[in-house]
């Protein structure tokens, strides 16, 4: 058994039952006669979280990558992550910026149809833009002027001025924007009908849903790239992470999403199985929801230093990530374009008892709940026993995903609690949806933030750019807005079975590019 452990076991008693139950499941898993139930021609996917029927509409995908792990498997995009490519030319064959960047034409590739046999027409891009209403949508719209359908294969996009983050916001996971549903069926069946049975374009087709059990997917056997050489793929929603091991050791799942701790351990020790690391921009943070509220203890900044100082990063990495995550000084993953690659804060808990004290609370605080976005609980129990060494007395409570999610939107998640964000784009996204005081989760702001901001995104010199998007990153560090943990290498379970995983084949996106994934024999 390794060091760090044995170190995580002695701080963390608490978690002993949760590593005997996890031995006890693998065990039952791995006894004779267990059988794999897996069928010939199918891969199973573990998720972690309970598979929301939201997601397979993107017009209203929120700030995460999770959503794409679904909507990239039913749909396609004008642009997208593809094979090698951050934005790659999908069902677009082309596109073209005029020398004035006001405007974006694309070409659609032809005879490109949706599922249900209807052609692909730039009506329906233009349809699929204008209902959007998901995570960067209102900056969409402050930069977008006009949508012009010039013919059915090419549609052109008018900007108010030079945005040079168009094509980030239009086509990477940054949104769900670029991504292309049928006007005519939509209209017909209605948003609850879509969810219900939704119309793609992408690689796989839906062919049933049972709520918090499974989706079920076949083959699209003319996508545009290629048939699926996998013709069936079986998402289960599983978030206990010891379920999603023992699914991948007895065969019943192929691969299993977001394993942490004792789970990916497990993995780890098996020689059967293969734990792989994602490359995805993610990152963990602490968020102080009240420090804009004058009357909250939060809204000193010595408190919130202190929070910053008590995490023991280094151990969190190991006990959590196994060592896979680096421990982040800015809440901007530092693989993405214009992340500033800021120092860490030294771990150095008498400091955060002088904070405190020095703010007026010698004795401690007790702080209320710690929420923490699931199934992240790992993470969440070893930041908190830090906190608690030094005074700051939280407890746990826990909500289901897509409840964090909305809560954390709405702004009624309160004090503190820990959240992940793994969607890609750049800086300037992250800006918007996190530190510019109107983004979508943004709790507060500060007006020379905004102000930045703003001029970034009308700065088409990149050497200008980045040094305005360092300094709003530097402001958030020396104002101390949030208490950055580490960049998120999320660990994925991969079974036997597996020839071509095919995760992390498009950057920045921790999911597979499905229709490459190949079964071993194939």
């Amino acid at each position: 058994m390794r060091i760090h452990r044995a170190i995580a076991a002695s701080r963390r008693p608490h978690l002993g039952l949760r590593a005997l139950l996890a031995a006890a499941v693998i065990a039952l898993a791995v006894t004779p006669g267990a059988v794999a139930q897996t069928a010939p021609g199918e891969v199973v996917i573990a998720w972690h979280v309970t598979i929301a029927p939201s997601w397979f509409d993107p017009s209203s995908a929120p700030s995460q990558i999770t959503p794409f792990g679904m909507l990239y498997a039913f749909h396609d995009a004008l642009v997208r992550p593809l094979p090698g490519q951050k934005i790659g030319h999908s069902l677009a064959e082309s596109w073209t910026e005029s020398p004035d960047g006001l405007r974006y034409e694309f070409k659609m590739r032809r005879g490109l149809k949706f599922h249900n046999g209807d052609p692909v027409t730039t009506e329906d891009v233009k349809f699929s833009y204008e209902r959007y209403k998901g995570a960067g949508a209102k900056e969409l719209q402050a930069h977008v002027r006009q949508v012009e359908i010039v013919d059915p294969l090419t549609i052109r996009f008018h900007l108010k001025e030079p945005w040079p983050d168009f094509m980030t916001f239009y086509g990477t996971t940054a949104t769900a924007a670029g991504i292309v549903v049928p006007k005519k069926y939509l209209t017909q069946v209605g948003e609850d009908g879509f969810k219900k049975h939704p119309i793609g374009v992408g690689p796989y087709r839906f062919v049933s849903h049972k709520p918090g059990v499974e989706v079920v997917l076949e083959a699209n056997p003319g996508y545009w790239r290629h048939a699926p050489y996998v013709k069936r793929l079986t998402m289960k929603s599983v978030p206990e992470g010891t379920t999603r091991v023992a699914m991948l050791k007895n065969g019943e799942a192929d691969i299993a999403y977001a394993l942490d701790g004792e789970d990916a351990e497990n993995v780890r020790r098996d020689p059967r199985l293969t734990l792989v690391p994602s490359k995805h921009a993610s990152i963990y943070w602490i968020e102080f929801a009240d420090q804009w509220d004058p009357k909250s203890p939060w809204a000193d900044k010595r408190m919130r230093l202190a929070v910053n100082v008590a995490l023991n990063r280094k151990l969190i990495n190991e006990v959590a990530c196994l060592g896979y995550c680096p421990p982040a000084g800015v809440i901007v993953p530092r693989v993405m374009d214009f992340a500033l690659q800021a120092p860490v804060s030294p771990y150095d808990p008498q400091k955060a008892k002088q904070l405190l004290a020095e703010a007026g609370y010698p004795n401690g605080i007790d702080a209320g709940d710690f929420v923490p976005i699931p199934p992240f609980f790992t993470v969440a129990e070893t930041a908190m026993n830090d906190l608690t060494r030094v005074g700051i007395r939280m407890k746990i409570r826990t909500m289901e995903r897509a409840a964090f999610l909305a809560a954390w939107q709405q702004k009624k998640l309160r004090g503190l609690f820990l959240t992940a964000v793994g969607q890609s784009g750049n800086a300037a996204s992250r800006v918007e949806a996190f530190m510019y005081s109107k983004g979508s989760y943004s709790y507060g702001g500060y007006p020379d933030i905004d102000d930045l901001f703003q001029q970034q995104g009308s700065e088409r010199d990149v050497a200008k750019r980045e040094a305005l998007l360092h300094r709003i990153q530097q402001l958030t560090i020396d104002r101390v807005m949030f208490a950055p943990i580490m960049d998120y290498r999320t660990l994925r379970g991969v079974g036997p079975r597996i020839a071509e995983h095919m995760l992390d084949s498009m950057p920045l996106v921790p999911f597979p590019a499905y229709e490459d994934m190949r079964l071993k024999g194939q």
